[in-house]
């Protein structure tokens, strides 16, 4: 799986220079019911984020890094203030439709690509994480009216690190589905999307308190209106709310009890702006 994810990574990354069309942007979202394993109560958030998209002749580019920035609930490994945490995710798509100049669509789906990627993380709290995460497999483009829905049926590996325990932890390779999507549309006169993204990730064995993980779900979703029109710029500019859910946090199982220092079901509320270039 490895030596998959790397060479398709190498065969999408090699056009960045040659987009043949791309979006860049940056973001800024923060929300007060944020929750981390091991803290009983919730955790505010600053989240800073460059996100970029492109795509070429025979594929698209992916790439997101977040600047998390916690409140004092959410301490580093001394305590003395909030914890810091970066967060960088790449993904690269090559259509097979494109590739074989073969029209694969079917029922719903317009075309089928090899998607590979990889995350990364290191954050300054007790625990230490140092994520190291690589995925591979095939993505489903489905047809909308406007914008785009992706699923991924994927394959993913895992290494990471625990500060509490001090070792490093290779996981199982599971099975990791991922639905993507952003779509356009108008409320009146102002423009609108809802966009998106969840993910599922099977048991990937025991983590390094030697405790079995359990199947994890992430969805982020937010619907962003274009104020863009109120500064009379070229740049767009979106506002609006989004929403976290997080179930069975790292693979970690929920304890949802009154008891502290549980791993307790993420449902948090944000406030979201982007700008883009």
């Amino acid at each position: 799986m490895t030596k998959l994810a790397l060479a398709l990574l190498v065969a999408a990354a090699l056009p960045l220079a040659a987009a043949d069309w791309s979006d860049t942007f940056i973001g800024y979202r923060t929300g007060t019911q944020f929750r981390e394993p091991g803290i009983d109560g919730t955790v505010k958030k600053n989240i800073v984020q460059l996100g970029h998209v492109s795509g070429w002749a025979y594929g698209t580019n992916f790439f997101n890094v977040d600047m998390l920035m916690s409140d004092r609930n959410d301490p580093t490994a001394s305590g003395n203030s909030g914890a810091n945490e970066v967060y960088a995710l790449y993904r690269g798509s090559l259509s097979l439709g494109k590739l074989t100049k073969t029209d694969l669509g079917f029922g719903p789906v317009r075309d089928i690509s090899l998607t590979a990627g990889f995350d990364f993380n290191a954050k300054d709290n007790a625990f230490a994480s140092k994520k190291r995460f690589l995925v591979a497999g095939p993505t489903f483009h489905f047809k909308v009216p406007a914008g785009f829905f992706d699923l991924g049926l994927l394959a993913c590996h895992e290494q990471n690190y625990n500060g509490i325990v001090g070792r490093s932890v290779d996981f199982k390779t599971t099975y990791y589905l991922t639905a993507a999507w952003g779509i356009p549309f108008q409320m009146g006169e102002v423009g609108a999307e809802f966009k998106g993204y969840a993910n599922y990730e099977g048991a990937k064995g025991k983590d390094g308190f030697g405790v079995e993980t359990k199947p994890e779900t992430l969805a982020n979703l937010s619907l962003m209106f274009d104020i863009s029109p109120l500064f009379g710029t070229k740049k767009k500019v979106y506002v609006g709310p989004g929403f976290e859910y997080w179930n069975n946090k790292f693979g970690g199982p929920n304890h949802d009890g009154p008891a502290p220092a549980t791993n307790k079901r993420v449902t948090a509320p944000m406030a979201q702006l982007h700008i883009h270039f």
